[in-house]
């Protein structure tokens, strides 16, 4: 995966990286709190030695320069701490005051510094005097010669003792900062471990390379839709009826040299929107002017005709078994040129039914007696009925819901229809997450239509107190029976 990639996974889980950091920031605020303040009380010690001439002097420069590193371990030694607690009652052991110190000799000079840090600002200062004190005492006492002469080497104070007049630790902006970038790169790296873990299809893009098929189309998610499912009245003009247009025109231009008349929509498991988009898709085409029959051949758990709002009583099975003609089951839904097929009685026996003689001749009749066929099949991974659908049909259209169904379950359902040299068609991507600004997009530039008067009809199309077109209906019946 390349950069782009983490990034985008950062941007999807965009809330791990949001409490991440809030964590963070809650964290250093509470240490931040709960250390209690401390100051820096300092002294500067110079050492120097006698010298005559200029060479007496550089040697002397470079021999005082090694002596200052051992001065360095000096002034944290025992015997410097526990003359400082003997000389002054600070109310710290020995232990306490040698881990207070710390020393730094600058490098190429005779310099030494040594501070000592405290939460008492007052003891802080105190025990830097007893200590410049005490250390200018100690290294006279090691120097002198067993002769009593004067020390080879002098020691002193030229700056301080001082202490700061505010706290040096904690500093808020430092640690709520570095918590902040800490938080920040933790939360990043917990995303991408997340976008990583999640297999579920999340993208277009995914879908495609699992697929190894065009994107055919991406419907939106729409609150309402599962009241209002099919893309007619007021739903007509949202942005999933526009999506199911882009769908249908894709569908018609996916491979102009060998167009698909009979269409098989499927899907990996169930409860993927793939009879709501079998529906949707009829509807479009038929609304372009296409003669569409719409076949519900999902025999287990039919949905078309509750959809629809028709009668699914008799249908599919009967025709297969022989108890009626086609044309006789057939019915014509809404006011264009769409016919709808359903299931019929639940037989016993699906997948043998729908792999009969039967089925294939009734297909090959139904060719001939409408531009587009869209059959809803059972899903591919729940059971065998799908396939044997897809393998009649001229091609298979694959739906598949976003954050939903695994990559592994969708290139499982596309291997299926491959192993059967089913031509996969391309996929959809339904209840997809839009970007606001398409949605936007959308809103501005979509038509608004007048509000007319119109006479109350059922799902069906059919006018209340009245009756459908009967001889358009009888007209298309008869031709399918023939």
């Amino acid at each position: 995966m390349d950069v782009l990639g983490y990034l985008r996974l950062v941007r999807r889980h965009w809330w791990i990286v949001l409490v991440t950091v809030m964590l963070a920031l809650g964290t250093a605020a509470l240490v931040t709190v709960r250390t209690a303040p401390r100051y820096e009380a300092s002294v500067t010690f110079f050492v120097t030695t006698p010298s005559q001439g200029v060479a007496d002097a550089y040697q002397g420069g470079l021999f005082l320069q090694q002596r200052v590193k051992s001065y360095g371990d000096l002034l944290t030694s025992d015997r410097l701490a526990q003359s400082v607690v003997a000389e002054a009652p600070l109310g710290l052991t020995a232990d306490q005051v040698r881990n207070r110190i710390t020393t730094v000799a600058t490098t190429g000079t005779v310099l030494l510094k040594a501070t000592i840090t405290d939460t008492d600002q007052t003891r802080a200062l105190k025990t830097t005097e007893t200590l410049a004190a005490k250390f200018t005492e100690l290294v006279r006492r090691v120097e002198t010669p067993p002769d009593g002469k004067s020390p080879p080497i002098k020691i002193e104070v030229v700056s301080g003792p001082r202490v700061t007049s505010s706290p040096v630790s904690p500093q808020p902006v430092r640690n709520l900062v570095l918590g902040g970038l800490l938080g920040l790169l933790a939360g990043a790296a917990l995303a991408v471990l997340r976008g990583l873990a999640d297999v579920r299809m999340r993208d277009a893009a995914a879908l495609q390379r699992v697929t190894g098929s065009p994107l055919l189309g991406e419907i939106p998610f729409e609150s309402g839709a599962k009241a209002a499912p099919l893309i007619v009245g007021d739903a007509a003009n949202s942005p999933r009826a526009e999506a199911v247009r882009k769908l249908r025109t894709n569908l018609r231009f996916v491979d102009v040299h060998e167009p698909a008349r009979v269409i098989a929509v499927t899907s990996a498991l169930q409860g993927e929107g793939k009879t709501t988009m079998a529906c949707n898709t009829a509807i479009a085409l038929a609304e372009a002017g296409w003669r569409v029959l719409l076949i519900d051949a999902d025999l287990r758990r039919p949905k078309v005709a509750d959809y629809l709002g028709i009668d699914g009583g008799v249908g599919l099975t009967d025709v297969l078994v022989g108890d009626v003609q086609v044309g006789d089951v057939v019915q014509r839904w809404g006011e264009k040129s769409l016919l709808v097929l359903p299931s019929g009685a639940a037989p016993p026996n699906p997948s043998e039914l729908l792999g009969s003689k039967a089925m294939a001749d009734l297909l090959v009749a139904l060719r001939e007696s409408a531009d587009i066929v869209v059959i809803d099949t059972a899903p591919l991974l729940a059971v065998t009925d799908g396939v044997v659908v897809a393998v009649q049909a001229d091609g298979a259209l694959l739906v598949t819901q976003q954050g939903r169904t695994s990559r592994s379950q969708v290139a499982a359902a596309a291997h299926a229809l491959s192993s059967v040299s089913v031509r996969l068609l391309g996929c959809v991507l339904n209840m997809a997450k839009v970007a606001k600004a398409d949605a936007y997009q959308y809103e501005a530039y979509k038509v608004v239509v007048p509000a007319a008067p119109s006479v109350p009809t059922d799902r069906a199309g059919t006018r209340r107190g009245g009756q459908p077109a009967v001889g358009d209906r009888t007209q298309e019946l008869t031709r399918l029976s023939r």
